[in-house]
């Protein structure tokens, strides 16, 4: 009589639990050494931390963690991802963005509109570079950094890499904005009332801890200004988002893909923003409440970051050359330029 032996039952949700909690354990260690006095004092956030780590960890230390719990990664970086940019609408209110006026809302949508359009047309027909590569690194600059380049990736289904590379040009712009914008303007060479700087730091430096940290090397009251127009950029992210998802409707449906001619890929993650910035704005939820969320949402935008390092290997960044770093660097004489002169114009 003969005996079978039970054979292990894959358990694919496990292994999905534990990337993800391996990914929470790593982002626990990020978010300290993010808190660390120097690094704080750079202005540089624990999402561009989180990726750091991420892909240091992905690229010389992958092989110590099991190979099933990569799909646990990947959820993280792309689901978690998701849910976590619907909740940093929970950052902004109609309120901020009816504080700085038209002028503030003019130069937001000037800046985001204008760097779009470089980015996009500078990158693919002179730089030779892929829409997605282009897209995401105009993104990262026009909009609010490492969470624009987040929020981009799933609508445009883009690689990990791509989205690695475009959010380097942020860490290395973003970074020189911060000591740049106070130096430029202790040395005389910016000619703006205090308001007029709010709205040109705010509406061109990339990521909100940078804006933070290059107004706060002024007075106070350029970093409220800043700030609030800082937020009306992000703000933008939902409309930029369905547009952006109506015209991929529409490039493939001329390219002939049938499914996409009766579906509209429409960012629900960007609609869950606006909904919780209203939300936001009608005071619903108590401040202890907020004030949760919004360090639980970090904490979740910081775990996307790092899976997303995880998942991206140097070698494909080498493969994207220094044509990005080129893209980043044009745009960002566009947002120094051209910026001061929107701001001229607007105030």
């Amino acid at each position: 009589m003969s005996t079978t032996t039970a054979l292990p039952v894959p358990t694919p949700w496990r292994d999905k639990l534990n990337g993800v909690l391996f990914v929470a354990l790593m982002t626990v260690a990020v978010m300290q050494l993010s808190d660390l006095p120097f690094i704080r004092q750079l202005g540089i956030s624990p999402l561009i931390v989180g990726i750091v780590c991420g892909m240091l960890y992905g690229n010389f230390l992958r092989g110590t963690m099991p190979a099933d719990w990569a799909v646990g990664v990947n959820f993280t970086a792309r689901r978690l991802l998701r849910i976590a940019v619907a909740f940093y609408g929970l950052n902004i209110s109609i309120q901020q963005i009816a504080d700085v006026g038209l002028p503030g809302l003019a130069v937001s949508v000037a800046v985001v509109v204008g760097t779009l359009l470089i980015g996009t047309t500078v990158g693919q027909r002179l730089l030779g570079l892929d829409r997605d590569t282009a897209m995401l690194t105009a993104a990262g600059s026009a909009i609010c950094g490492a969470a624009a380049v987040l929020a981009f990736e799933p609508t445009l289904r883009a690689a990990p890499h791509k989205s690695a590379v475009a959010v380097a040009t942020v860490v290395l712009f973003g970074t020189l904005s911060m000591f740049l914008y106070p130096i430029a303007y202790q040395a005389g060479w910016l000619h703006l009332s205090t308001q007029e700087l709010g709205l040109y730091i705010g509406g061109t430096v990339h990521e909100v801890a940078q804006v933070v940290a290059a107004a706060s090397n002024i007075d106070p009251a350029t970093t409220e200004v800043a700030t609030i127009v800082k937020m009306t950029r992000v703000a933008l992210l939902v409309p930029v988002l369905l547009i952006l998802g109506m015209w991929l409707r529409s490039a493939a449906a001329r390219s002939g893909g049938e499914q996409t001619k009766t579906r509209l890929p429409i960012p629900w993650f960007a609609v869950g923003f606006l909904v919780l910035a209203i939300i936001n704005s009608l005071h619903i939820l108590p401040p202890d409440v907020v004030h949760a969320i919004r360090r639980l949402d970090v904490f979740a935008l910081t775990m996307a970051m790092t899976a997303l390092g995880i998942e991206t290997r140097f070698g494909q960044i080498r493969k994207a050359g220094p044509k990005v770093l080129l893209l980043g660097l044009i745009l960002y004489a566009w947002l120094v330029f051209g910026g001061y002169w929107i701001v001229k114009l607007a105030a």
